[in-house]
């Protein structure tokens, strides 16, 4: 017990430095955008792993073992995410300009209400939670009926965070994309988290033999270059249209700071897919913490414009990000004992796809 109480003390020296530095509004905006990047690793592993069990044969013949435990690592954190989430969504509520804004229609004075808004983000929560806890164990055999189900529930439930924790900040980008941006973007931060977590597995040899971290690049380039395309086409669109409210949305987040972060993330696009002809696995690893870095400022570059009405990385921000990661760690293992304790034990050991051998006969009569 020594571990999680000097991380908790430490997690909040951390968060009272950024309240007495930042100030109230302040630490709720840097409070907010570290516990997005804290959210985006169980969330963003989430729909990795509900496809991977889909097709869960194919991916334990291809090595993935290390990479699915990995993943299911990232996603135990989301009970302690979750309720972190609570006190810094009810924190950063004063940063929504709907607060002070009087509703134009009926159900805008439903809709935008500090009490309605706290239920929802609630409920969005409590449904990840679920989703995480459901698939954080390791799967025995495909199954339609938990998969399918659990990837449309994610999407909705995303869809409508984006909405109105991420968007809301802001009203000035009214994007139809910013939904999926955003779990795209979670996707490949936890992806890359898995790979720098996951031990290397051994190589198959014959026929099945393949270049060493090709397995785990494909996916980073293919998240990444979804989530790259996504930015490029909204830029295009606002900028194409000269539509001058979503101008002004990008341009708070432009400076200095914002045109260093995008020519990385185009860097670090690059690169990956440059690196699928030659791939390594010192490659590979590297490019996953490239990946890592960008996404996790991403979410910096999102909440934090919103007050500042520019991009700055400020000392608050290290400080929230340090609180928040603390404070998970610590609060991680006394969640996931508490919660073991009501899950049912399983049936037996998990099935590899083949039908148990009958035991041969030894002489006699059956």
């Amino acid at each position: 017990m020594r571990r999680p109480v000097l991380l908790g003390l430490t997690g909040a020296a951390a968060l009272a430095f950024t309240l007495s530095a930042g100030g109230a509004r302040g630490a709720a905006a840097s409070c907010l955008a570290a516990w997005l990047v804290l959210v985006a690793l169980p969330v963003g592993a989430l729909p990795v792993t509900v496809v991977a069990e889909r097709f869960g044969r194919k991916v334990r013949e291809r090595g993935g073992t290390e990479m699915m435990a990995a993943l299911r690592r990232l996603m135990t954190l989301m009970p302690a995410a979750a309720l972190l989430g609570l006190p810094v969504i009810a924190a950063a509520l004063p940063l929504y300009p709907w607060m002070s804004a009087s509703p134009r229609t009926a159900l805008a004075a439903v809709w935008f209400t500090a009490p309605f808004f706290f239920l929802r983000a609630l409920a969005y929560l409590v449904a990840w939670t679920f989703l995480c806890l459901r698939f954080a164990r390791p799967f025995d055999d495909p199954g339609e009926g938990r998969t399918v189900p659990a990837v449309a529930l994610h999407a909705v439930v995303g869809t409508l965070f984006a909405i109105d924790c991420v968007a809301a900040l802001d009203p000035r980008l009214d994007s139809a994309l910013l939904g999926l941006l955003l779990m795209t973007a979670w996707s490949g931060l936890a992806f890359a988290a898995a790979i720098l977590l996951a031990w290397e597995e051994p190589e198959p040899i014959g026929r099945n033999r393949v270049v060493p971290g090709r397995g785990r690049l494909i996916p980073l380039v293919v998240l990444l270059g979804l989530w790259a395309y996504m930015h490029s086409v909204q830029a295009l669109i606002v900028w194409s249209a000269n539509l001058p409210q979503e101008v002004a949305w990008y341009m708070a987040r432009g400076g200095w700071a914002g045109r260093t972060l995008a020519i990385v993330a185009g860097i670090v696009a690059l690169l990956a897919g440059l690196a699928t002809l030659r791939p390594g696995r010192v490659t590979t690893r590297a490019l996953a913490a490239g990946a890592l870095f960008v996404h996790a400022l991403e979410m910096f570059w999102l909440v934090t414009p919103a007050l500042r009405d520019r991009f700055v990385l400020r000392l608050t921000d290290g400080a929230a990000a340090l609180a928040v990661a603390c404070l998970a760690a610590a609060l991680t293992p006394p969640l996931s004992a508490l919660l073991g304790r009501f899950q049912a034990p399983q049936a037996g050991p998990a099935r590899s796809g083949r039908k148990p051998s009958r035991p041969a006969r030894t002489g006699g009569t059956p």
